[in-house]
């Protein structure tokens, strides 16, 4: 078995000394020092020579080249320009990683994939490795996400790629344990963000990892989600996502008041000026009960509150 030879401390160490680069806790700059993990994460993506695969924030090329040993390509996305360009140097020989230099929120989906084809039509055949992916490959926009995520961005990256077009066929992130179980949780703990993933996901939490497996080690353990996409969202909400979240959200900015509450004042915060009355009674219409708080309640009672308040909150804006 090949060994991953970026795994080396001494070398993370060289590396980040040589880039003159401090890691930052407060950005989530903690890089990988155990492989246990990163089989782990490659275990979990399910990878095979035919995947296309988008990594967020490849750092020193740990988990790159990880991915490179069981995925067909991989694209990676590198705000830092010095670990781009050092990634540039280190990947030179590899013509199946296509690395994009910005911010991986200011990149759609069909944009990255559009950017990587681009880099893949621009190469000589002579330097294409022989493998059962079509010339075109980028254009059939199928695709998973695996990657280490930056902590101060995990919530933004993860509805980047849940709501943007086209969505991954599967996405397996390392994110910290806290934020893990706040988007696996069940009703009674549930949150925004929860519900902003299992309404497009079924969430899962694959391992623990332990904070000494990174450099610097973190302040907190960290876990490999992975997140089932669906078919369809787990609501159909008639293409009125939006409008749909309005209403959880607005919930959610007083959690831990009672609906009755919580929702006419977080609609008025956002500008929809709706009655107390009308809307408890909007409440007890969808069979919700307006002494529940938000974090209780489900996708599909959330759907049955749209439904009976919806139409008053688009005629209140």
């Amino acid at each position: 078995m090949l060994m991953n030879p970026y795994l080396s401390l001494a070398r993370v160490r060289a590396a980040l000394r040589n880039l003159n680069i401090k890691p930052a806790r407060g950005m989530g700059q903690n890089f990988l020092v155990d492989r246990h993990p990163l089989q782990q994460i490659v275990a979990a993506a399910d990878l095979s020579p035919t995947d296309l695969v988008i990594e967020v924030g490849p750092g020193l090329g740990v988990l790159t080249w990880e991915l490179l040993q069981a995925a067909g390509r991989v694209i990676t996305v590198e705000l830092d320009r010095r670990l781009a360009a050092r990634l540039r140097d280190e990947f030179a020989h590899q013509s199946r990683l296509y690395i994009i230099e910005g911010d991986i929120l200011d990149l759609p989906p069909e944009n990255i994939l559009a950017a990587a084809q681009a880099m893949h039509n621009e190469r000589s055949p002579i330097q294409e490795q022989p493998d059962t992916l079509p010339t075109a490959f980028i254009s059939q926009r199928a695709y998973k996400v695996v990657a280490n995520l930056p902590y101060a961005i995990t919530a933004p990256v993860l509805r980047h790629f849940l709501e943007g077009t086209p969505q991954p066929q599967l996405m397996v992130v390392l994110l910290q344990w806290e934020v893990a179980q706040r988007i696996t949780a069940a009703p009674g703990d549930l949150s925004m963000l929860a519900h902003a993933v299992q309404f497009y996901a079924e969430p899962e939490i694959v391992a623990r990892v332990s904070a000494s497996s990174f450099f610097p080690a973190p302040a907190v353990d960290s876990a490999i989600l992975r997140l089932h996409i669906r078919a369809q969202p787990a609501v159909d909400v008639d293409d009125d996502i939006d409008g749909f979240f309005r209403i959880i959200k607005a919930s959610f900015l007083q959690p831990r008041k009672k609906l009755s509450n919580a929702l006419p004042v977080g609609l008025a915060a956002m500008g929809h000026r709706i009655p107390r009355e009308v809307v408890v009674a909007s409440l007890t219409t969808a069979g919700v009960s307006p002494d529940r708080r938000a974090e209780t309640v489900t996708l599909s009672e959330w759907l049955a509150v749209w439904q009976a308040l919806g139409k008053r909150i688009h005629s209140s804006g």
